[in-house]
C-alpha cells in the first residue's frame, strides 16, 4: 500500500507542474471547464514537452559539477 501512496504523491507533483504550464500557455480555463481531453494534440504535446524539459533541467541542476576534478 505504501507504494501506491508514493505514486500518488508523484502524480500530484506532476499534476501541479502540468497545471502550472497550462496556465502559462493560457489553457487553464479550457482545462477547468472542458477537461484535459479537450486540448488539441499539439497543445497536449507542448505541455508534455515543457514538463519533460523542466524535469530534465531540475535533475541536471541537482547533480554536482563534475568538471572540477
Amino acid at each position: 500500500m505504501k507504494e501506491k501512496n508514493i505514486k500518488l504523491r508523484r502524480m500530484d507533483l506532476l499534476e501541479d507542474l502540468k497545471m502550472e504550464i497550462a496556465a502559462e500557455l493560457g489553457l487553464l480555463d479550457q482545462v477547468r471547464v472542458k477537461g484535459w481531453h479537450s486540448l488539441s494534440a499539439k497543445d497536449a504535446g507542448k505541455i508534455g514537452g515543457i514538463m519533460t524539459q523542466r524535469m530534465k533541467n531540475k535533475d541536471s541542476s541537482s547533480l554536482p559539477n563534475q568538471s572540477e576534478e
